[in-house]
């Protein structure tokens, strides 16, 4: 492996300097966790973000007709995008938090709070490495755009078809910022959303005999989906695939009624080798399934700013190899920064990768300050040392990648 690395590049300057941001990192990141912003409902994050990024000086900062936030630093040949998605999910039941979620509560060397670590420490850490470029001149024949995207929870990957669809962008490898312990993350199983609906016959629930009850013919077919569970495929990296019911629920008109229909949700992971046809055929196959109807689902919910964008819910595996220039280039950053070797493995959840290389094909990796597994929880939190190791990870990146690309 080739870890020549351009002189411009100072890792003890850089770290000095990344250091020096640490309270600034931190200010920005507890404002962005004061905004509640659930997938359409990020205008006011995106404005703050805006704010941040016109501060430290990037080169340009615009906001694309679904509200994704694009801040771009240089205009050389090789385009680096990194992103951070800028929703959340909501808390869920208040009393479940021993704090105020809102807060960005500091204690013991980590910042709390929902969006802590999913995924407003991604932002946080990218704005700052753009500081950091500026600061240390660690320009070079690259252009580097910090994505701020939206619905991201709702949908991932949509917002990375409308920027690489729309936007007139095409990068040569896109970075997720997704909590990953500062690892380096080169792909996830896939997913898709699928619904099964049966029909029955309603009737009086008094002669529940004069009709013909879904809710036990669908009970049958969610056996036999738990036990497809136990025969998907397996791959030694990605792991195994998997199927969860994850919904139940009945259409009747009156509760002393045997319903007319039921109709399951199914959470499909797909590993690296099932593909949506696939997929499909495995639960038509299922016995009990043979008059049932099977569908993907579509999302069409608009954006903050009114734009509808659909998407079928079907998320593509994504893996970039070992070898790939990419993950060489994620590699040699590392090493270069830290002297050690990184660990190199994958999220267990899905991401805007999806999107960037599952459908659209571009190479993508994944580094990300936060622990993955408490992303969506209610002791979320991001360490802050993971804030300022990020932000030199984010500065070095596409210099390192563009001297080795070019």
């Amino acid at each position: 492996m080739n870890l020549t690395v351009t002189p411009t590049l100072n890792r003890k300057r850089l770290a000095a300097l990344a250091q020096s941001y640490e309270s600034d990192i931190v200010r920005f990141l507890r404002d962005l966790i004061a905004i509640p912003a659930e997938s359409g409902q990020e205008a006011p994050i995106i404005a703050r973000i805006r704010r941040e990024m016109e501060a430290v000086g990037f080169d340009e900062v615009r906001v694309d007709g679904m509200g994704n936030i694009l801040g771009r630093i240089g205009s050389g040949k090789t385009i680096v995008m990194m992103d951070s998605h800028t929703d959340t999910v909501g808390v869920g039941d208040p009393k479940e938090w021993a704090w105020d979620p809102y807060q960005g509560k500091v204690e013991d060397g980590y910042v709390y709070g929902r969006g802590a670590c999913d995924q407003r420490a991604g932002m946080a850490s990218m704005v700052y490495a753009g500081k950091l470029i500026k600061a240390l001149d660690l320009t070079g024949d690259y252009t580097v755009y910090m994505v701020g995207s939206v619905q991201e929870e709702d949908c991932d990957g949509l917002p990375w078809l409308y920027i690489l669809n729309e936007d007139g962008i095409r990068p040569d490898c896109v970075v997720i910022t997704e909590p990953s312990s500062l690892r380096i993350y080169r792909g996830h199983r896939g997913r898709m959303e699928i619904e099964v609906h049966l029909r029955g016959r309603s009737c009086h629930a008094s002669a529940p005999e004069r009709g013909e009850n879904p809710i036990y013919k669908m009970t049958r077919l969610v056996r036999e989906v738990e036990k497809l569970n136990e025969r998907l495929l397996f791959d030694p990296f990605l792991g195994s695939g998997t199927i969860a019911v994850t919904e139940i629920r009945s259409l009747s008109p009156s509760l002393c009624a045997v319903p007319g229909a039921c109709s399951i949700h199914l959470d499909r992971r797909l590993t690296a080798g099932e593909t949506k046809e696939i997929a499909l055929a495995q639960v038509q196959s299922l016995p009990g399934a043979e008059d049932a109807e099977i569908e993907v689902l579509t999302y069409d919910t608009p954006s903050y700013t009114g734009l509808r964008y659909p998407m079928e819910k079907y998320y593509p595996t994504w893996l970039l190899d070992e070898s790939h220039p990419v993950t060489q280039a994620a590699v040699s950053t590392y090493r270069t920064l830290w002297d050690k070797a990184p660990v190199v493995d994958k999220w267990t959840f899905s991401t805007n990768g999806v999107g960037s290389m599952g459908l659209m094909g571009v190479p993508t990796i994944g580094f990300g300050p936060g622990e993955e597994d408490v992303a969506h929880s209610v002791v979320e939190r991001v360490p802050i040392r993971h804030l300022v190791e990020a932000a030199q990870f984010y500065a070095a990146f596409p210099l390192i990648f563009s001297e080795r690309n070019g």
